[in-house]
């Protein structure tokens, strides 16, 4: 009698052990977040509310959190900076969907549907300077220049992103320079501070940044890959979005590359922005899946995931370094 072995299903990664690792001090972090969008005009924490409590995974302020684990830091100077970050953050979408005349974020009417644009960018506005309120009491002048760097990093790859827009020749290598600038900048901050505010070596703060920016560009290249890869639902945006807004994002730059001449003339029309139908769209998302561009847009962030695990290897094993190594993964595994 012989019996088949049969492999166990392997475990999907999850938030849940950088959830756990950061409950507490997200439970502070959330309290100055709260404090400090109040305003005497009732607009502004209306508006500001409305994306803060909107139901974000604030990985960002979690990498500050998770990176103080990992070096065992003791204090509590990161809670008010890993604030600083969210609200770094949130103001860099409020901008993005004026920019972008986005209809939904994660899942509801965006800010600017609600309230205008003009309250939106201002709002926007006010979040930044409670960001800079909150470095500034820090008192380091590193952590200062690390995070205000990274917020006009962050303006200029969404520049680049717009200069980009409807351009059919826009390369990988172009790209991945935008979402270098507009998304990992700020990971890679968010991580880098916490090794600062331990005082740690320069080779471990070095880890944390590298950490940060690649699971950054992974992150970022999944959201692009999930745009042709799933529903509005799961998704809390209108799936389209990129394509409709003529955006070069990787999964089209393959697409494109490796199309027949007729296929590339349609490129050139979508992107261009006189072909965005429902109809085009299908056409679109047949188009990826002939050329396997999603699923190389997803292997090329699992590159990029592993880098980032990589990176934080020179850290002795522990529940901190765990829980980051399977955040990246989630980063690439998820579907929203």
């Amino acid at each position: 009698m012989s019996a088949e072995v049969v492999p166990l299903p392997r475990k999907r990664p999850t938030l849940d052990p950088m959830l756990s690792l950061t409950a507490n001090g997200m439970n502070s972090v959330n309290t100055v977040i709260l404090d400090r969008m109040q305003s005497e005009i009732p607009l502004i924490p209306r508006l500001a509310g409305h994306l803060i409590s909107g139901g974000g995974k604030r990985l960002r302020p979690m990498l500050t959190l998770a990176g103080a684990e990992l070096v065992g830091y003791q204090g509590t100077r990161h809670h008010k900076l890993a604030a600083a970050v969210e609200f770094i953050h949130t103001a860099t979408l409020l901008h993005d969907d004026v920019v972008d005349g986005s209809e939904l974020r994660r899942g509801k009417a965006a800010a600017n549907i609600i309230f205008g644009n003009p309250a939106t960018v201002l709002v926007g506005d006010f979040l930044f300077s409670r960001a800079f309120e909150l470095m500034t009491e820090d008192g380091s002048l590193k952590v200062l220049k690390i995070l205000s760097h990274a917020s006009a990093v962050i303006a200029e790859g969404e520049v680049s992103q717009l200069s980009a827009q409807r351009q059919i020749a826009t390369s990988e290598e172009q790209y991945l320079h935008i979402i270098g600038a507009k998304t990992a900048a700020l990971f890679a901050a968010a991580s880098q501070i916490s090794a600062v505010v331990a005082e740690c070596s320069e080779e471990q703060e070095r880890a944390l940044e590298d950490y940060g920016r690649n699971l950054g560009v992974a992150f970022q290249l999944v959201d692009d890959a999930i745009d042709y890869d799933s529903d509005a639902a799961e998704m809390g945006k209108d799936q389209g979005d990129d394509f409709r807004e003529g955006k070069m994002t990787l999964p089209v730059i393959l697409a494109h590359a490796r199309g027949s001449e007729e296929e590339r003339k349609f490129w050139k029309a979508a992107i261009s922005g006189h072909r965005t139908s429902d109809e085009d769209l299908a056409h679109a998302i047949t188009l990826i899946d002939k050329h396997n561009a999603v699923e190389d847009t997803r292997e090329k962030a699992r590159h990029f995931a592993q880098r980032a695990i990589d990176a934080i290897s020179i850290f002795p094993e522990s529940k901190a370094r765990a829980a980051m190594a399977e955040a990246a993964q989630f980063a690439v595994a998820r579907g929203y």
